[in-house]
C-alpha cells in the first residue's frame, strides 16, 4: 500500500468514527448521548455497529501509524510519533474486541454501576492505553512544531492534549456517578473524543499536503 494511502487513513478514521457514533446515539432507543458513554453503544441488539466502528477505526489508525513511520524512516526520524498513534489504534481495537460494562442505567434495567467483568475491565484498560498514547502524541507533535517555528500548530496540538485530559477526568467522574456530572458525562466524553479525532484528521491532512514538514519529526 502506498505511503500516501496509509497517511490518508488518518484523515478518514476520525470523521468515520464520529459520524457513526453520532448517528447511533441519535437513533438508539433509550440511549441518552448526554448521559451515556460512546462505548455503551456496543451493548444491545445493534451493538455490533459500534464494535465495528471501534475495529475499523482502530485499523485505520494503525495504518496511519505505519504511514507515518514509513515516511520518517528514510529521514532518520524517531519512532515515537508513529508509535504513539499506533498505540491509540491498538486501544481502539481492544475497545472493540472487549465489550464495556453497563453504566448510568444503559441498557434499560441495569444499575448505575455494576461489578466489573473481565471484558469490561479489559475494555477500560485498552481505552486507557489508547487515551494515554493519544495525549502523549499531542505533546510530542507540539514539540516538533514548536522547534520548526510552527507556533500555531504547536499551540493547537498542546491545547488538544490538555482539553482531552480535562474532559477525560470530568467524564470519568460523571460515569462514576458524581452527581453534578452524571447527566452530562456523555456530552463531555464526546467533546473529549471529537477533540482528539479532529486533531488527528487535521494532522493527517497537513502531512499529506506538506511533505516538506516531515523531516526530523519526533
Amino acid at each position: 500500500m502506498k505511503t500516501n494511502t496509509l497517511l490518508a487513513c488518518g484523515a478518514i478514521g476520525g470523521p468515520l468514527f464520529v459520524v457513526a457514533f453520532l448517528a447511533e446515539g441519535a437513533t438508539r432507543a433509550n440511549y441518552n448521548p448526554l448521559r451515556h458513554p460512546v462505548s455503551s453503544l456496543a451493548l444491545g441488539d445493534f451493538g455490533w455497529l459500534q464494535i465495528a466502528n471501534f475495529i475499523v477505526s482502530g485499523l485505520l489508525m494503525v495504518a496511519f501509524a505505519i504511514g507515518l513511520r514509513r515516511t520518517l524512516r528514510p529521514l532518520g526520524g524517531s519512532i515515537w510519533g508513529p508509535l504513539l498513534v499506533g498505540i491509540w489504534g491498538i486501544g481502539l481495537l481492544g475497545a472493540g474486541i472487549f465489550i464495556t460494562d453497563p453504566v448510568s442505567g444503559y441498557p434499560p434495567g441495569t444499575p448505575a454501576q455494576v461489578q466489573p467483568t473481565t471484558d469490561g475491565s479489559l475494555h477500560d484498560l485498552f481505552s486507557l492505553l489508547g487515551f494515554a498514547g493519544l495525549v502523549a502524541a499531542c505533546f510530542v507533535f507540539s514539540g516538533y512544531f514548536a522547534r520548526r517555528g510552527k507556533i500555531g500548530w504547536a499551540a493547537y496540538s498542546a491545547v488538544s492534549g490538555i482539553v482531552f485530559v480535562v474532559a477525560f477526568v470530568l467524564a470519568s467522574a460523571g460515569f462514576s456517578q458524581v452527581e453534578s456530572l452524571v447527566n452530562i458525562a456523555g456530552l463531555i466524553q464526546r467533546i473529549q473524543i471529537t477533540t482528539a479525532w479532529v486533531w488527528l484528521t487535521l494532522l493527517a491532512i497537513h502531512l499529506l499536503r506538506a511533505p516538506s514538514e516531515v523531516p526530523n519529526l519526533i
